[in-house]
């Protein structure tokens, strides 16, 4: 017998699915396409719509998800993964009504994080479809499957973080400062033009020792089965797909672990890390020609993460001084909105910018 929680799940996936299943056209035969600014605008604001309204479900229906019906099950959730609420003695419905308040906070916080820290996706996408030169027509194609297997990959992860967080605690001190470490890095680290030789990728060359590689693409296939003797190929297409599963899996060493900060509800960070990079691979297609300009953005994606490393360093202290997550949202609100306005008031110095040559 399945539990609340895996139902909730199953019954999650599936409409992802479905709703991906239609971006994809695959109720309309679509074929890939050039996406059109128009058409990413539509998809990105389907996204933050439906992410916005997943918010106000679990502020209603949060119960839902753990299978909520007494204070007895309450208070076992809420020693699990949220101690620092405080129930109501004897008030069940306020208890739950207080509880699922502070899911959905969670849950539009870490959205918040995932969203901003998956930004730098967008640079890397940019980079291996140069790389591999991709057609733009086949872009929306990889983007889709790609992420959908890089959500299984997250799965596996987040699921796994929360179990060995639940049985040794100190695991989240390492994961702050490795976070402080990361932010660190990142602010000091300095831009330079990079490539990726698609020939030395370390996908590729594990996938050329074991699977049997198609020279070219055939249409928009990623598996092709060679008239002459039925031998199944996959085609470069479904090389790349896999390329950026693995990529974002990479940058999720990075994002997953800040999440837990706010939250050690495995399915809340699941939900968030969904919705948000979703709703990232929607708003590649007219982000990919803008997001240039928010230079200061990667300075504060740095000072993001080093806060979330340094929150999870001083979790008891913050705690006992009253540091609620609505507080960890208003600072990390803050910081996204300074660097993305100083990006906007403060003007690159071209003379700063164009490289002498040499």
């Amino acid at each position: 017998m399945f539990s609340n929680e895996t139902v909730f799940f199953l019954g999650f996936a599936a409409f992802v699915l479905l709703i991906m299943a239609i971006d994809l056209g695959a109720f309309t035969k679509q074929k890939s396409h050039v996406v059109a600014f128009k058409e990413a605008a539509i998809w990105s604001a389907i996204w933050v719509a439906l992410s916005i309204a997943f918010y106000f479900f679990l502020q209603r229906f949060g119960y839902l998800v753990h299978g909520i019906t007494d204070m007895a099950r309450l208070e076992e959730v809420r020693n699990r993964y949220a101690e620092h609420v405080k129930l109501i003695p004897n008030n069940f419905p306020a208890s739950l009504e207080r509880f699922q308040a502070n899911m959905s906070l969670e849950y539009i916080t870490g959205y918040l994080v995932e969203y901003s820290l998956s930004a730098d996706n967008i640079f890397v996408f940019i980079l291996i479809f140069k790389s591999f030169g991709v057609q733009p027509r086949y872009f929306k194609k990889i983007l889709v499957w790609g992420i959908l297997g890089a959500i299984i990959l997250r799965m596996v992860f987040i699921f796994l973080g929360s179990a060995l967080i639940q049985r040794f605690e100190w695991i989240m001190y390492l994961f702050g400062a490795f976070l402080v470490y990361t932010g660190l890095q990142l602010f000091f680290q300095k831009d330079e033009d990079e490539t990726i030789e698609p020939a030395s990728h370390p996908v590729v060359r594990f996938a050329s020792k074991y699977l049997s590689i198609y020279p070219r693409n055939v249409s928009d296939n990623f598996f092709i089965r060679r008239k002459s003797d039925k031998k199944l190929f996959v085609t470069p297409l479904f090389i790349i797909v896999i390329v950026i599963a693995f990529t974002d899996i990479v940058f999720a060493v990075d994002s997953i672990p800040a999440i837990f900060s706010i939250t050690k509800d495995p399915y809340i960070v699941f939900f968030s890390n969904v919705f948000a990079i979703m709703g990232l691979r929607s708003m590649f297609f007219f982000l990919s020609s803008i997001i240039s300009k928010f230079r200061f953005l990667k300075v504060g994606l740095a000072v993001l993460l080093t806060f979330i490393g340094a929150k999870m360093l001083a979790e008891h202290w913050l705690a006992g001084i009253g540091f609620t997550p609505i507080y960890s949202l208003y600072v990390i609100v803050g910081i996204l909105g300074i660097s993305i306005l100083a990006s906007l008031l403060i003007p690159e110095n071209k003379s700063e910018s164009t490289k002498t040559p040499v």
